[in-house]
């Protein structure tokens, strides 16, 4: 069964995916953070390295996830994201991280 699940976008890949801040993306099957990522990259095809390693599948560097006010960057790409998100309540987030020092 497929759900809608609300992605927001940092301005970069918005800018290269020609869309506005959330975009709506169909999810079939457990909603985890490949299953999003691979929907996102599937409807959107310019994201496809952008977000995550074309040979690797990895996060990028300066990018990180979040849902529900919660950073989950560093979780499994397969774990169950949290059920406000899955069900549309509350977004899933990438957010360009910020470098300094």
């Amino acid at each position: 069964m497929a759900v809608m699940i609300r992605v927001e976008l940092p301005q970069h890949l918005r800018t290269l995916a020609h869309v506005g801040q959330e975009v709506p993306i169909e999810v079939e099957g457990p909603v985890t953070q490949r299953s999003v990522l691979d929907a996102l990259e599937e409807r959107y095809p310019m994201l496809k390295g952008a977000i995550r390693d074309h040979g690797t599948r990895q996060r990028r560097a300066f990018l990180r996830f979040f849902a529900c006010q919660e950073d989950l960057t560093h979780e499994s790409p397969d774990a169950p994201l949290p059920d406000p998100v899955v069900s549309g309540k509350e977004p899933f987030l990438i957010i360009g991280a910020i470098a300094g020092g």
